[in-house]
């Protein structure tokens, strides 16, 4: 029986088969995807704490360099006082690039997942669209 001779309940118990299995298959591609994202993401965040305890070291050291360079010219506390604030101007500048940064992130999503059922469905239509005609 050639396949443009099936009759349309055929067809659509097959559509529907065909659409369950292809549902599961996009589950599972879009599960494997988000788990391969977020063990990258974990490593790298690992490696960034660490090199965030580092840099707490360089700057305490970079600090104690400042203040002890600025003593010679005026007394330790003022030397001290301009280091905390130019440290606090820093930080509001970072803190506020930041949330900027922040607010225009990307929800994570699955591209690749998201992009095949896009064209899943335009494949179904198609196949209901020639079923019909």
């Amino acid at each position: 029986m050639a396949e443009s001779d099936r009759p349309i309940a055929e067809l659509m118990r097959e559509l529907s088969a065909e659409t369950s299995t292809l549902v599961r298959q996009e589950l599972e591609l879009a599960k494997l995807e988000l788990a391969d994202k977020g063990k990258r993401a974990g490593i790298g965040a690992g490696l960034m704490g660490g090199a965030g305890v580092a840099g707490l070291y360089a700057v305490g050291a970079l600090t104690a360099c400042l203040i002890l360079a600025l003593a010679t010219a005026v007394t330790a506390w003022v030397a001290a006082l301009i280091v905390a604030i130019v440290y606090g101007a820093v930080a509001g500048g970072l803190a506020l690039a930041g949330k900027s940064k922040v607010t225009d992130a990307v929800p994570p999503v699955p591209e690749q997942a998201s992009e095949s059922v896009k064209e899943d469905v335009q494949w179904t239509k198609n196949r209901a669209q020639q079923a019909r005609n």
